[in-house]
């Protein structure tokens, strides 16, 4: 080939040379870096302000790194708050309702999505519809009922309201409308129940649309504060979202950097559990499309 191309046969092609040298090329990767680096900045003033001491926290001007590291403002977090509790509190939170609403929302969607009755669609309008409702005009009544069941200050009066999700049934439906009717017809004809085409053939072929809508109820019960704050009365049965507000100071001032430190330690278990999980999903999406 090299003999062909000085001959003049074959012309002599300098793409890879070229493409390297491409000025679009740099421009792309500068605009991304920038792009990466404001999305980032958030978090980076979020870590070097939790190891800051006081002095420099409420510094002027401000700088971005600490002159001086410090763990006092981690050491004040246990100290001022039962925060082993907290951060057990909110995984039995946002995992029992992660649990049962993935328990109850696949349900309800298989029915609406595989099921033929009368009366789905006026159930399934109903469903939508109550997405329109803001939840803050059904707290009131809810607390009024998990009051009256002597439900406040448990783990049942924080999940059991959040046990089924309108979304996350619209969400399964949609994703159950998606798979073949052949697998369940041919369940059926070798003698499968209900259930068993629901588990054994639906389940299995849904697990990436599972695992997003456990990743988003997760994380959104995790980081609910509205919601742990109305029931619960008792510092023991909060969660770290609602713990972090009993963080204050001298004259009712907020220490900035100790509301880092617990903000970093509240970020840090949604951080290792997403790093668990990604390569499953991401395996699961995989699979799922060469099938």
């Amino acid at each position: 080939m090299t003999a062909l191309a000085r001959s003049g046969v074959l012309p002599v092609t300098r793409t890879h040379s070229r493409h390297r040298g491409d000025p679009m090329r740099w421009v792309f990767f500068a605009v991304l870096l920038a792009v990466t680096f404001a999305i980032m900045l958030p978090v980076l003033i979020i870590v070097f302000t939790a190891f800051k001491p006081a002095s420099e926290v409420n510094a002027f001007p401000p700088t971005l790194f600490p002159h001086q590291w410090t763990l006092a403002n981690f050491e004040a977090i246990f100290s001022e708050l039962p925060f082993g509790r907290l951060i057990l509190n909110s995984f039995g939170f946002a995992g029992g309702v992660t649990v049962f609403a993935l328990v109850f929302d696949s349900l309800a969607a298989y029915a609406l999505a595989r099921l033929d009755f009368r009366g789905s669609r006026i159930l399934l309008i109903v469903i939508i519809a109550s997405l329109m409702i803001p939840f803050q005009a059904t707290l009131i009544p809810i607390y009024q009922l998990v009051s009256q069941l002597g439900w406040v200050n448990t783990f049942a009066g924080l999940i059991a309201p959040r046990a089924a999700d309108a979304f996350g049934i619209f969400f399964l439906r949609q994703f159950f409308l998606s798979l073949p009717r052949d697998l369940d017809n041919a369940a059926r004809i070798d003698g499968a129940s209900e259930w068993r085409v629901f588990r054994s053939v639906v389940l299995p072929n849904a697990v990436p649309a599972l695992l997003t809508l456990g990743i988003f109820l997760f994380v959104n019960n995790w980081n609910d504060l509205l919601w742990p704050l109305v029931f619960t009365t008792d510092q023991n049965m909060g969660t770290i979202t609602s713990g972090l507000t009993l963080l204050t100071g001298p004259g009712g001032i907020i220490p900035q950097g100790v509301m880092m430190a617990g903000a970093l330690m509240a970020v840090l278990p949604l951080a290792i559990l997403f790093l668990l999980v990604q390569r499953r999903f991401i395996e699961s999406v995989a699979t799922s499309g060469l099938k």
